[in-house]
């Protein structure tokens, strides 16, 4: 997929970029798309937990079989690489036979009309899932299981992989994109390949009502409200903070602070940082 440029009607699309798609015409399958209700970063009380959501474009929502137990050894034939607009990857629909249909994140190189398959042993194909102990060293995997037959649960963005070092005894040591080497089961799946839409990292947004239609509000500035509203608030004119270090909006220390609970079970599993 690759990077276009804007053609330039005002200052604000001088830089902008988009993606070029290349993906194919979406099938008449609706049994695995329904509506999404929007709830604007609110919780179940209604109260704001996630600062700076609402508007934003209609989503239909894409059911994405990130395990894909229930098609334990079944082929599956690829019917067209779609769009999700709830997911910075593709999705591929996957045809297994009859009236069984299933949306997967698709890999980099997976095309339609390819095979793919999930079974403890599959061969070393894109797109096919097995069991992190049948992959070979040095192997590039995402949409990986962290607790057996829970679904995938990391490297599942666009363009994330992670490198399959080796196995150790019960476990299996894999490399993610951040340098961190970290033990996973290795009775635990994982998908063969890199996730899909790579240069989306690429994209220039080039202006602030592109990001609106994403569902994002305007962020202000902490120093640019009232002490009651911030701890970086108040004073006359342009100040500084006034902190020796930045602080969140609710007191706690920001920027830089690591937020991991120490008393996490999967730290020991943790290899190096």
């Amino acid at each position: 997929m690759a990077i276009r440029e804007v053609k330039t009607t005002s200052n604000a699309t001088r830089q902008m970029t988009v993606l070029k798609f290349e993906l194919d015409k979406e099938s008449a399958n609706k049994s695995l798309k329904f509506g999404k209700r929007r709830i604007s970063g609110r919780g179940n009380k209604g109260r704001i937990s996630v600062r700076n959501r609402g508007g934003g474009n209609k989503r239909s929502y894409r059911v994405v079989d990130s395990s894909r137990l229930s098609f334990l050894g079944r082929k599956g034939k690829v019917d067209g690489i779609n769009y999700d607009p709830n997911r910075s990857a593709n999705i591929a629909l996957i045809h297994y036979g009859d009236k069984d249909w299933s949306y997967i994140i698709a890999p980099e190189g997976l095309k339609a009309g390819g095979e793919v398959i999930c079974d403890q042993k599959t061969p070393i194909r894109v797109g096919n899932r097995m069991k992190l102990e049948n992959i070979p060293a040095s192997t590039l995997v995402y949409n990986v299981e962290l607790t057996e037959l829970a679904g995938g649960q990391i490297v599942k963005s666009a363009g994330a992989n992670a490198t399959l070092l080796g196995i150790d005894g019960k476990f299996a040591q894999l490399k993610l994109a951040s340098g961190e080497v970290r033990k996973v089961p290795k009775s635990c799946y994982a998908s063969v390949g890199t996730v899909s839409n790579s240069d989306h990292s690429n994209v220039v947004i080039g202006k602030a009502g592109r990001k609106r239609l994403m569902g994002r509000r305007p962020h202000v500035r902490g120093k640019a409200k009232n002490p009651c509203d911030h701890p970086h608030g108040g004073g006359e004119g342009a100040n500084s903070i006034g902190l020796t270090h930045p602080k969140t909006p609710w007191g706690m220390p920001a920027l830089g602070r690591k937020t991991r609970n120490k008393k996490k079970k999967s730290t020991k599993l943790i290899i190096s940082k």
